[in-house]
């Protein structure tokens, strides 16, 4: 699972990675200070279960806090994207070459209305913040259709010579993409172009088919960030009311980089995601100061907004489920106790999931046991949200 952090240049795209990971990266408001994608571990909150056995858990990788389990997932930090990415201009093929790899993209819109098309500085509110939603949008459009152009002459006389079905065809040209032929199907279905000849495809219809694919392989959420500043709240309300099919999460990512460095100086009590801190620690005036707007901003917008992206692009978005590995007393080798959390698609198995921790667990798979039930369950049971399960196999 790898979620894309998007954007036009100067949005606060690094400053939302940032915030998200707590990994240093450039940033400023000149346009394309990010040129190389940075890549950077996020969390995402899971109940954890250590209290329906009265333990405490240790992670290895990822942190808990009174039951609430943090557990890995990878972002990505591309360049910024201006009109016309899809034609090489800005740094744009290197862009969407690298939102390839993405499962989900988080769109970082300035909600204050202070940078332009292309990024540069303007007096607040005086962009349409929707804009940049709309051409994110065509961009993609353009890169997939530039994708299946590139490629169409081939795949007609695919189609004419081979005899293949065409959802056989592109599922092999757009499975870099993640589509599957069952998705691909259900399109071209949808399109009424399941059984219509490639050669009298329009224009029209391939477009029509690029964007459903966009639509259904690269899901995007909209995170209106510098929603603190004077002119986000109003834009914040005009994307959710001029977007009602996408999700638009308020967010101040600089809010964000402020509490957990707070937090990590011991001033403040404080857990990503929550809509509240506690001031633990002595504060000068300028501190206190600072923090009565982190508290104002928490108080208007629910939080800072990043955590709620995360947590919904894998979980609302991507439908994973959180495994956890059972067995024994549920303490590993070192003594950590629940050390593993595992981030899975919704339709894993008990045979997927031995699988995942190791071919030899897989290949030896003889049944999984449920640790809360104690029950006995084969392998293609399928798995649940926050399931413990422990894998009973023979060993090579």
């Amino acid at each position: 699972m790898l979620i894309g952090i998007v954007g036009k240049p100067s949005v606060g795209k690094s400053t939302f990675f940032m915030a998200a990971t707590s990994v240093p990266v450039e940033r400023s408001s000149r346009p394309f200070t990010t040129i190389k994608p940075n890549r950077a571990i996020g969390y995402v909150e899971v109940e954890c279960v250590d209290k329906e056995f009265e333990k405490q858990c240790n992670p290895r990788t990822g942190f808990c806090v009174n039951a609430r389990r943090f557990v890995p997932v990878e972002l990505l930090d591309v360049a910024g994207l201006v009109p016309g990415a899809h034609e090489g201009k800005g740094l744009g093929n290197k862009f969407l070459d690298d939102l390839r790899q993405a499962d989900i993209l988080i769109n970082v819109v300035d909600a204050s209305g202070s940078t332009n098309e292309v990024g540069e500085s303007v007096p607040k509110g005086s962009y349409d913040p929707c804009n940049d939603v709309r051409f994110l949008e065509q961009e993609l459009d353009f890169w997939i259709k530039g994708i299946l152009d590139n490629n169409w002459n081939k795949l007609q006389r695919e189609a004419r010579l081979v005899k293949k079905k065409n959802e056989e065809i592109l599922t092999e040209q757009f499975s870099g993409l993640g589509m599957t032929k069952d998705i691909i199907a259900r399109v071209l279905k949808e399109l009424k172009l399941d059984e219509k000849n490639m050669n009298d495809w329009s224009e029209e219809e391939r477009l029509a088919l690029c964007k459903k694919i966009r639509h259904i392989g690269k899901p995007i959420i909209i995170a209106a960030n510098k929603c603190d500043l004077s002119t986000g709240w109003d834009n914040y309300q005009r994307l959710k009311k001029e977007f009602p099919e996408y999700l638009v999460i308020a967010c101040s990512a600089e809010a964000e980089i402020t509490l957990k460095g707070a937090a990590k100086a011991t001033l403040i009590e404080y857990v990503p995601g929550d809509k509240e801190f506690k001031i633990t620690g002595q504060v000068n005036d300028a501190q206190k100061s600072a923090l009565d707007i982190m508290k104002a901003v928490c108080d208007k917008y629910e939080g800072t907004g990043i955590q709620k992206c995360l947590n919904s692009a894998v979980f609302d978005f991507l439908h994973y489920i959180a495994i956890f590995p059972g067995g024994g007393n549920l303490v590993d080798a070192q003594g950590r106790t629940l050390p593993d959390c595992f981030l899975l698609p919704n339709t894993t198995t008990a045979l997927d999931f031995a699988f995942k921790l190791h071919s030899d667990i897989g290949k030896g798979f003889i049944k999984a046991i449920d640790y809360k039930t104690k029950q006995a369950v084969g392998k293609d049971h399928p798995l649940k949200h926050r399931d413990v399960i422990e894998i009973v196999f023979k060993k090579p």
